[in-house]
């Protein structure tokens, strides 16, 4: 009876452990900033997907109208937009090292580079054609950076899987399947890397995040909210954007939730589905909003 007992309270204290840490969880110490975005009466924002922040401060945001790449300076200010003749159906985007804006398109199946200024410099993936080769993609979501340049695209809601390349393109590995057991997937819905090197996978479906080594090799598992976007801010935080909930969350590096902001509605704060998100130098986030049409600009209290 005595050893019944022990394993019993052992047991309630691996259980508990997470939701005694959740409790502590605070509100994120963050105020909107209201009409940031400044565009012309020519563009009109649709579902916002994506949204980044290059070296120089500029801010790239993604969405399925009209010009779907849009560059703003880092007050807010229109600078330039394109892809109309590329993009299908935007997604994911991220900007690399060298400044340069990825973008993963649903509808072609494919992933482009382009510089800042919008020429392309890569396509991958077959125009228009869903696969499961080595150069073929099923509905990519986002692509990740590795320290050494290694790009990782999460693929997607056709493959369930992550491929990882040369900065080039060239093949490098993949892993993951369709299912719910540990290192299988169902929407690996946004991709990032931390700053060990880990693979930081978003399994949106599956309500979890999945941290791997750069070989694909399984080291956790996080769960208890929908993972629809990932950014890491200079510190070291990873924000999360839950779709479901219509939050942003702070986990701490056990993947723990420490801090939230927002909930339902179209007030300046609240969100109506947040889809994917980025930080900047300042630890401001913003936030791209799929039914809310909009991008919001969360910026920390001094």
């Amino acid at each position: 009876m005595k050893y019944l007992s022990f394993t019993l309270t052992i047991l309630a204290s691996l259980l508990t452990a997470p939701l005694l840490e959740r409790a502590h969880t605070h509100e994120l110490n963050f105020k909107p900033v209201p009409e940031f975005i400044q565009l012309p009466d020519t563009i009109t924002l649709d579902a916002c997907t994506g949204v980044g922040v290059n070296s120089q401060g500029e801010v790239f945001l993604l969405h399925r109208g009209k010009q779907p790449v849009i560059c703003l300076d880092a007050e807010g200010k229109y600078l330039r937009s394109w892809g109309d003749d590329v993009i299908a159906t935007a997604h994911g985007l991220r900007i690399d090292s060298d400044d340069n804006v990825w973008v993963t398109d649903i509808e072609n199946h494919q992933v482009f580079k382009f510089d800042s200024d919008g020429t392309i410099l890569m396509a991958w993936g077959k125009a228009g054609q869903a696969g499961d080769a080595i150069d073929e993609f099923n509905k990519p979501t986002d692509v990740a950076f590795g320290p050494q340049g290694e790009v990782y695209v999460s693929d997607g809601y056709g493959n369930n899987r992550v491929v990882k390349f040369t900065p080039n393109g060239g093949y490098l590995s993949h892993w993951g399947e369709a299912g719910t057991g540990p290192g299988q997937f169902n929407t690996p819905h946004s991709i990032t890397v931390d700053s060990r090197g880990r693979v930081i996978l978003g399994d949106r479906e599956n309500d979890r995040i999945q941290v791997f080594d750069s070989g694909g090799k399984l080291l956790e598992i996080w769960e208890g909210f929908a993972p629809f976007g990932l950014a890491y801010d200079s510190q070291g935080h990873l924000f999360v954007a839950d779709g479901r909930a219509n939050k942003v969350l702070c986990l701490n590096d056990r993947g723990r939730v420490i801090g939230s902001w927002g909930s339902e509605g179209a007030q300046p704060g609240q969100f109506q589905l947040p889809h994917m998100l980025t930080t900047d130098s300042q630890g401001s986030i913003i936030v791209a909003e799929i039914l809310g049409k909009r991008f919001q600009k969360l910026a920390r209290r001094q």
